[in-house]
């Protein structure tokens, strides 16, 4: 026997999703992100360590511009002398317009840059800047790069291994 005015039992479903499958959901999401962040510091610092190096590469050339350009100068022996803004005019042994601003004050990508142990000769009553040493080091040690790097007027680059100045490893 039917009863006319029943209605068989359905299951209502609400459509999206329960709390424990969005718990789920983003519980996976958090480990994956766990797993990805120390790949991107590195990358982070690999990156910086390679802009580095490339920037060091971009002294060097600046450097032998200078001796081209101002030969009684020899070598400059600040960051500053490579730099200068290209509107303030002809370019100076004090501002000879060969480094952007960045560059020319020292600091870029996560590296701080300076010239140092300048060596000089005396040529005709003027002193001649013949050796210099470019340092790059970072601003913080594992954060910003592991390695510091240095290249001389040889055009040959060396690193150290704990971030400082003490470049004794050939770079390859």
């Amino acid at each position: 026997m039917t009863i006319p005015n029943q209605v068989p039992a359905q299951h209502h479903r609400r459509n999206g999703f329960t709390l424990m499958e969005l718990l789920i959901v983003i519980s996976i999401m958090l480990i994956l992100m766990l797993l990805a962040i120390p790949n991107f510091n590195r990358m982070r610092i690999t990156a910086h360590e390679t802009s580095a190096i490339n920037s060091l590469r971009t002294i060097y050339d600046a450097q032998v511009q200078y001796t081209g350009n101002f030969p009684a100068n020899g070598y400059a022996c600040s960051l500053s002398a490579l730099g200068g803004d290209t509107k303030a005019g002809t370019p100076t042994p004090t501002a000879a317009q060969l480094l952007q601003g960045n560059l020319a004050s020292g600091i870029k990508d996560g590296y701080n840059f300076s010239i140092t142990n300048c060596t000089k000769v005396t040529v005709n009553n003027i002193d001649q800047v013949n050796g210099y040493e470019i340092i790059a080091t970072p601003q913080a040690v594992g954060r910003t790069g592991n390695r510091g790097f240095c290249i001389d007027q040889n055009n040959e680059i060396k690193y150290d291994p704990t971030g400082g100045s003490n470049c004794s490893q050939p770079l390859q």
